[in-house]
């Protein structure tokens, strides 16, 4: 089916009484939210843990993800509209170019700086700065995943369901990695070699609409670099774990 098939909200209840096909594709629909969202959980606990202070971390991310859903959800109904203008997608590929490009760049402050300014520039970033910035990366991941969503069911009542079901999990998931990323060393640098990946995969779709992209490629892609994220532990965790030798 052709991903554009989105139906006016003309025909909101268009087919509702085909709940067989729901009760089918819902699952797969939350399935396929929380494996695109791995990413996103990464990119969104790193912008909520910034600031080092768990009560706003859980503030920012409780009031961001909220509203993040309306976005969401506003995406969905215009989206047959985001899909046919490519420049909108050519916006969220960049977006989500820079934000890996920022996290390099802080990354390469904190090695080459031995004092504490870095850690104050990120600790000046206000509530509603990181709700702000929490709102936009969740959109930006958004035309991908409401994409691909769209792709497998023309129902907007299942596809809204699925992504609301989705990004609830998104907010608890986000809650866990923001401590993994405490816990795994390479977590964090895996989970924007994912954000890379799923932004050369919107920019090559604005360059050839026509070509084929399997999602089991990204399926893999993101399997691939966490499975390497959470392949070591960060010193300080090593360190605490108590000796087993005799």
């Amino acid at each position: 089916m052709d991903i554009t098939a989105l139906p006016a909200l003309s025909d909101l209840f268009g087919g509702a009484d085909q709940w067989w096909e729901v009760l089918t594709l819902l699952p797969v629909l939350i399935l396929l939210e929380l494996m695109l969202s791995a990413d996103n959980a990464v990119a969104l606990a790193a912008i909520a843990r910034s600031n080092r202070q768990p009560a706003q971390e859980k503030l920012a991310l409780n009031i961001g993800i909220g509203l993040a859903l309306i976005l969401r959800i506003l995406l969905i109904i215009i989206a047959q509209w985001v899909l046919q203008n490519t420049w909108v997608q050519l916006i969220g590929s960049m977006y989500l170019f820079w934000l890996v490009f920022d996290h390099l760049r802080s990354r390469y402050d904190q090695q080459n700086d031995s004092s504490d300014s870095v850690n104050e520039q990120s600790s000046q970033r206000t509530l509603l700065q990181t709700v702000v910035l929490l709102a936009l990366t969740d959109l930006a991941f958004s035309i991908d995943s409401v994409a691909a969503a769209v792709a497998i069911s023309d129902q907007l009542i299942l596809v809204m369901t699925g992504a609301t079901v989705g990004i609830i999990a998104l907010r608890f998931t986000a809650a866990f990695f923001i401590r993994w990323l405490d816990e795994y060393a390479r977590l964090e640098t895996a989970g924007f070699l994912a954000v890379a990946f799923i932004a050369f995969r919107l920019l090559l779709h604005v360059i050839f609409p026509d070509l084929n992209q399997p999602d089991w490629i990204t399926l893999v892609a993101i399997i691939t670099v966490f499975s390497w994220g959470f392949s070591l532990k960060s010193p300080e965790q090593t360190a605490e774990t108590p000796s087993t030798g005799g």
